[in-house]
């Protein structure tokens, strides 16, 4: 069934049962205010526990699996997880990114606990990027601390569309980068990396469209539908995928994990993405040492430290990693940009005249 034929669906249920089918629909974006917050509180952690966690968790992650767990030591001491049920092996084997992503997990936690009054004491107990248990955590009671504004954390969104192509302003750039400049490289449109990783994002999608390993992996992480994102609290929905009005009414009642391997689907997944790179100030490329289980995590505390700065200058990030992610892609990224340390985080930068508030879900466990 293809694209066409589900909207001719859509259309005709309005029609022929008078409006009765719409009105028993799935009819609105379920998002991240809509998650019941007596939820949260039904906990045994102590009032500041809880807070500095649920902080914690707006992190990002691929396909936001949210690949983290705690495991309760005593208060205020806690050991930080590898979920391997939150795992995706098609894009991500050697669990790279679900490291950076526990990284930006630490990175909110450290800003949270801060905001508390406590001082973190971090452990890495992990030797790989397998092994279960990644960090242990300590927070101390101290007065000599530095409060974090953690609204930035409840504020910080993932945009994908309606990005500007406006060059960033060297204010904008000296805020944003000059604290990490061993670490971040910025291509700017116009220049001859930008269009090169333009090119190979958009092949890179193509292809990664295309490998039925990896599109239904990602199928198994769309929530279609309200009902499925009220339950999972987590993975991709039509609101965090920036499918709005009728389109996601179509997706939110029509589609589902199947739709993602009929070929309309993949098309327009790839037409998106070129529609994407077509609008930007540029890229950035976060880089570390080495591969590490330590150079990761702190990878990944840059890029959640980096997402906290961008809201209030009007910038938008979008992560688009495929280019690593697919090996044909990635084996001649670094001698076709010049660029000898190991690239990490690909994302697309620009300008945006509206900052939409965040929707991605987050559970509550």
């Amino acid at each position: 069934m293809n694209r066409k034929e589900f909207l001719n669906i859509a259309v005709g249920t309005i029609i022929t049962t008078g409006g009765l089918g719409y009105l028993l629909s799935d009819k609105s974006n379920f998002v991240r205010d809509d998650i019941e917050k007596k939820s949260i509180q039904n906990t045994f952690l102590q009032a500041y526990e809880r807070e500095i966690l649920y902080l914690a968790s707006p992190a990002p992650s691929g396909h936001n699996t949210q690949p983290w767990f705690v495991k309760y030591i005593e208060p205020y001491h806690w050991i930080i997880g590898n979920d391997k049920t939150k795992w995706l092996p098609a894009v991500d084997p050697t669990q790279r990114e679900t490291i950076l992503s526990i990284g930006a997990f630490l990175q909110n936690l450290e800003f949270a606990a801060s905001n508390a009054g406590f001082e973190v004491q971090f452990d890495i107990l992990a030797k790989t990027n397998q092994d279960e248990n990644v960090v242990d955590v300590k927070l101390i009671k101290s007065s000599n601390i530095t409060s974090f504004d953690v609204e930035k954390i409840q504020n910080r969104r993932t945009i994908r569309s309606n990005y500007l192509n406006d060059a960033l302003k060297q204010a904008g750039k000296d805020y944003l980068f000059n604290d990490e400049k061993d670490s971040f490289t910025f291509m700017p449109t116009g220049s001859k990396e930008y269009q090169y990783l333009n090119e190979q994002t958009i092949e890179a999608n193509r292809i990664q469209s295309y490998r039925d390993e990896a599109e239904k992996e990602l199928g198994n992480w769309i929530r279609f539908s309200s009902q499925d994102a009220t339950k999972y609290k987590d993975g991709l929905t039509t609101a965090s995928m920036e499918i709005e009005g009728f389109s996601g009414w179509v997706v939110r009642n029509f589609y589902n994990q199947s739709s993602v391997m009929k070929n309309d689907f993949r098309d327009k997944n790839i037409e998106n993405v070129v529609n994407q790179v077509s609008n930007s100030a540029g890229w950035l490329l976060i880089m570390s040492k080495d591969n590490s289980v330590s150079d990761l995590l702190e990878t990944g505390k840059k890029i959640q430290r980096l997402f906290l700065k961008v809201r209030e200058k009007g910038i938008a990030i979008h992560p688009m990693t495929q280019i690593l992610e697919e090996s044909s892609t990635n084996q001649e990224l670094n001698k076709s940009i010049g660029i000898s340390n190991n690239i990490q985080f690909i994302l697309r930068m620009g300008y945006v005249k509206k900052y939409p508030e965040p929707v991605s879900l987050r559970m509550t466990r």
